[in-house]
């Protein structure tokens, strides 16, 4: 297994389990809290879709596909307290945009060198992700940042387990 193996192994993982979470939900669930103050899953997702679409874009601009118009701003920082349905989308939009994105992810994964993969940009990466690799790899571990509050969720729903 080499770098991009391991990179790609790390964002199947978290799709597969993300997708389990979500393969049995409606949309008013993605709406329900875990807890006062936690974020609902409706946000996490399209916090989850931006992100994606914005390390690949560090790394490549122009690669992702477009978001709708309203996406960023729904789905910013400071939309977090938002419970407004109308405000967020279906289950399977999200699943498609996410889905378009990954494609997206995928694709830019394969066209990377091992030498791209150790390329830094300290002016646009972040310091927890210093190069394309690290980028990359948070591409698949940032969605296990969230899966617990979507088991959360699924507990308080009275969801069976998913994994």
């Amino acid at each position: 297994m080499n770098a991009k193996d391991a990179i790609r192994n790390t964002i199947d993982m978290s799709a597969m389990i993300v997708d389990s979470y979500l393969k049995d939900l409606s949309d008013a669930d993605l709406l329900v809290r875990p807890v006062e103050g936690m974020n609902h899953m409706a946000w996490q997702i399209g916090h989850l879709i931006g992100a994606e679409r914005h390390f690949v874009e560090l790394i490549r601009p122009g690669t992702s596909p477009a978001l709708p118009a309203d996406f960023p701003e729904g789905h910013g920082r400071d939309k977090f307290t938002e419970d407004d349905p109308a405000k967020f989308y279906s289950v399977a939009k999200y699943q498609e945009l996410w889905g378009a994105q990954r494609q997206a992810t995928l694709a830019l994964l394969d066209s990377l060198s091992d030498e791209d993969l150790d390329r830094v940009d300290p002016e646009k990466f972040p310091p927890f992700a210093p190069t394309v690799g690290a980028l990359m790899n948070m591409v698949g571990g940032h969605p296990l940042m969230h899966a617990g509050q979507f088991v959360a969720v699924r507990r308080k729903l009275g969801k069976p387990v998913a994994i």
